[in-house]
């Protein structure tokens, strides 16, 4: 172990390409985490922040809020069910939006929510033609005060305040009161008009009864009208949610098999390298645990050096990027699981050479090192 630790001090310049290697995986590795996270923040940002435990569409609209209609009387029969508590409408219109000094074709990406139980982190909703707006639309030159001029219709909203982590669907969200979203969905989406009371969804809260429970009940008294989901089952059945965490998550395990063979590679030929001295040490009284434990120790240590440059350099990396130019968002639990994934590739690697070192015969080495 000691003479492990003593090579690395001594002769660092060994490990040097090692060292380069596994930091560019390791800033790739937090890349694309990060590039994922954002990507899921922007797409679920608005569903993820609902104060509430349910989320009910009609039962033909394939749990998406564009083909959903909750009419009145389907809102009174979930009102109803036992163990439901505080109920509140909820929709949105996806269009865009011209900020008073941008060009004519420069829009900002909006999703309007009408909404009657405030989210995480918004207040109550605002007077009719007034909204809170995400943070994320400051990058398309919204601040307090500004009239966006909403869709074709150019239906007037003035943003009083800002909120934080709201999107959907990769567009800033804006947060209105219920009357408000009906006027600008109706005004610009004459194919798909709501009246009175008529919300996409509803969302929910429980009244100390278990969630799934309320949302079989809600779904049996409403007689298969509606489709209720848990807050994280919305989530994921937001279109392209599953299919983006599916596609990254694969092209990240091959990313963390890609560390797997290059440290096997390394420490393989490091390990030829050192027949001589290995014959040595066993002839000596060395033991092969002791032998190979010293290969883990230099793999880990390399790993870990790696993976400090490369989270500053991540870190660096999500720094420079201008809010709003790409979906990023490097987050401490991303970091520190890419760590892991590499320090566990590291070990594995690592195991390779296991089987080298244990063939080791001291005679042989040693008269074929003289």
């Amino acid at each position: 172990m000691r003479i492990a630790l003593r090579e690395l001090r001594r002769r660092p310049s060994r490990f040097a390409t090692a060292t380069v290697i596994l930091t560019l995986i390791a800033v790739l590795l937090m890349f694309l985490g990060g590039l994922l996270d954002g990507l899921l923040r922007d797409a679920t940002g608005a569903v993820r922040a609902q104060d509430a435990d349910l989320v009910v569409y009609s039962s033909t609209a394939r749990d998406s809020f564009f083909r959903s209609r909750i009419t009145p009387e389907q809102r009174a029969q979930v009102e109803a069910v036992p163990g439901v508590g505080e109920v509140g409408g909820l929709g949105v219109a996806l269009l865009g939006g011209r900020v008073p000094g941008n060009g004519p074709r420069d829009l900002a990406d909006l999703a309007v929510f009408g909404y009657q139980l405030p989210p995480q982190g918004v207040g109550d909703p605002p007077p009719p033609g007034q909204a809170y707006a995400d943070e994320v639309l400051k990058a398309d030159g919204i601040d307090v005060g500004t009239e966006v001029l909403v869709g074709p219709a150019r239906t007037p909203v003035q943003v009083i305040g800002f909120v934080s982590d709201t999107n959907f669907s990769g567009q800033g969200s804006l947060w209105v009161a219920p009357e408000t979203w009906r006027d600008v969905q109706n005004a610009n989406r004459p194919d798909a008009t709501v009246g009175p009371g008529v919300f996409q969804s509803l969302v929910v809260r429980s009244d100390g009864v278990s969630p799934g429970q309320i949302a079989e009940a809600i779904d049996a008294d409403t007689e298969g009208a509606t489709s209720t989901l848990t807050i994280d089952e919305a989530v994921k059945a937001l279109p392209g949610v599953e299919q983006q965490s599916s596609v990254f998550n694969q092209i990240i395990g091959v990313t963390v098999l890609v560390a797997i063979v290059v440290v096997a590679l390394f420490f393989a030929l490091l390990t030829v390298e050192r027949t001589g001295l290995y014959g040595v040490l066993k002839a000596i009284g060395a033991r092969s645990r002791t032998l190979f434990a010293g290969v883990i120790v230099q793999a880990v240590l390399v790993t870990l050096i790696a993976c400090a440059i490369g989270a500053a350099l991540a870190v660096a990396l999500d720094l420079a990027i201008p809010a709003g130019a790409i979906p990023f968002a490097l987050t401490p639990a991303r970091v520190v699981s890419s760590v892991a994934f590499l320090l566990l590739a590291s070990v594995i690697g690592c195991a390779f050479s296991l089987r080298r070192v244990l063939r080791i015969d001291p005679a042989a080495a040693i008269g074929s090192a003289s």
